[in-house]
Formats: structure tokens, sequence, C-alpha cells
């Protein structure tokens, strides 16, 4: 029987973190929820990155250890444009995505998600991505580590950049490199809390993904095997735990359909008043455990009906 992994992003605290909430605090909320995984961001969470001082790292595996948890993804960036005079060479991203690497490695990472700058709308990742990877490729294997980009909103599953991801799975035959799916692309409904629905400004622009995308979740089925490791993406889950914009009754059976044993990683994208993501991530937990059980209740406990 396939059953979830259940995880933490600490971008879903990110006007908590470092204004009323520790590290130990966020430790303690991705602990409170049930869960067995905890995400970051490197730069944002690590200080001094991308080398941290060693009583920080010693107190990081401390903290794992006393809230039994386990790193999954550390999320990192190759930034193309960081000069705007020029871009980013192959040599230049393949260093960055090494340091990631490394880092990744030393605080006990099984994943990396470098977020590679784009060139258009469609979210299309500067070329020098696959060379950049491809030169990494013998250093992740020696790591044990897993180089997953990310489908995101505005990108769905059936689109030229998937299609050259799993290209290029197939070309070197690599075992770590895989897709990092955000469920952000099967939101179905606008998202409303800026107040009376989208407004004239959201819909300018890149924003104009917040409409949603309405990736069907049936296309899982065509990129499942490259993927290890979800986002779960969310915006707002009331007290009946009712999500109003990703359709979870929907996800939640095809992911076990297709056999997924991986993490989910609570990814709130949503109000960042103070504490409202402790009490959202909670929800989606819920929502999604609820979910689960009544799938494996209703096909005999199995995952893979």
């Amino acid at each position: 029987m396939s059953s979830f992994r259940y995880g933490v992003s600490l971008y879903s605290y990110t006007d908590d973190f470092g204004t009323v909430m520790t590290l130990e605090d966020a430790f303690d909320h991705v602990a409170d929820t049930g869960s067995t995984g905890i995400e970051i961001l490197g730069e944002t969470s690590v200080p001094l990155y991308p080398e941290p001082p060693v009583a920080w790292i010693d107190d990081w595996f401390a903290k794992l250890d006393r809230y039994k948890l386990e790193p999954t993804n550390f999320a990192c960036w190759v930034d193309t444009r960081i000069q705007l005079n020029r871009n980013m060479s192959v040599e230049e991203g393949a260093a960055q995505i090494a340091q990631d690497l490394r880092l990744g490695h030393k605080l006990g990472f099984k994943f990396i998600r470098p977020k590679f700058g784009v060139i258009d709308h469609d979210l299309t990742p500067d070329p020098i991505w696959e060379g950049a990877v491809e030169r990494n490729l013998d250093l992740a294997h020696k790591l044990d580590l897993l180089i997953l980009p990310e489908i995101h909103s505005p990108t769905p599953i059936r689109h030229p950049v998937t299609d050259a991801y799993v290209r290029f799975i197939e070309r070197t035959g690599t075992k770590n490199f895989g897709l990092m799916i955000d469920t952000g692309i099967f939101q179905d409904r606008p998202i409303d809390h800026w107040g009376g629905g989208i407004t004239d400004e959201i819909k300018k622009g890149a924003l104009s993904f917040l409409d949603g995308i309405h990736t069907p979740v049936e296309h899982l089925a065509d990129v499942i095997q490259y993927v290890p490791f979800i986002q779960a993406k969310f915006h707002n889950i009331d007290e009946t735990l009712h999500d109003h914009q990703i359709p979870w009754e929907r996800i939640v059976p095809m992911l076990k359909k297709l056999g997924y044993a991986g993490y989910l990683s609570s990814e709130y994208e949503g109000k960042r008043d103070p504490w409202v993501a402790i009490e959202q991530v909670r929800r989606q937990h819920a929502l999604i455990r609820k979910l689960e059980d009544e799938y494996d209740a209703a096909n005999g406990g199995s995952g893979n009906a």
C-alpha cells in the first residue's frame, strides 16, 4: 500500500519567520502537524549562506533529532540575470548548482530545487539550465541528491518546458534529476483573498496566472514516474476544510491511483497576517489526511487500486 509522506516548507511561514517565529518555533509547528519532513529556502533560512556557522549546523541537526524531522527539499536559485548587462554562463550556473548540492548534502537534504532565471511568461528556463545541470550529475550521484526543477504555474504538465526536462532524463539516463510538481498548477478557481475578487492590477503581466491554469489532474499520469517530491501549494482552506482554489478531492485520489508515496510538502501562499499560516497548514494536513483515509477505506486500504 502506498501512503503519502507529509512535510512542510518553511516558505509557508514567510512573514512570521524572523518576526514572530524563530527557527525553533518553526520546527515545533511543523512537527505539530504530524509531519516528518521539513523543507527550507537556502538563502532565506540559512544564516551566512552558503557557509553557515558550525554552531548553527550543529543546532540544525539537534533540532532535527529533537523534533524527529528529516530534511526534504533544499530550495535554491540560479540567478541567470544577476548582472543586467549579461547572462550567467553555463560554467557559472554549474558552479552555483554545485555549491547548493554541497550545502544541501551537508545539511542532510535529499533534493535540491534550483530555480533558474526564465526567458518568458511561460517560465521557460534560461537555456544554460541543461549544460549546468548535466555538469553536476556526477556530483549529485556522489552526494545521493536529486536535482528537481519545479513545474509551476503558469506552466502546465503538457508543455515544452516539461517535455524538455523529460527528454533530458531520457537522453542522459540519469537517476539524479527529476520533476517537482507544484500543486498550484491544478488551481481551478481565482484567488480572491485580496478582497472582492481578482483586481485589474492582479490580472496584468506575470500575475495573470493567479486566476488558475486548470491543469487536469489526469495529466499527472504523463510524468509521475519522474516525480519524487510534490510541493502542496495552497492559498485558503476554511474552517470546514474546504479549499477555495485547489481541488484536493481530485488530486488525492489521482495520486493514490498512480501509487505516489513521496512527500506532500505544504507550501502556503495565502494571507500573511501573523499566525494565519500556522492554522492554514494544520487545516491542509487535516484535509489531505482525511481524503487519503477515505480513499484507502473505499479501496480496501490499497493505494494502488
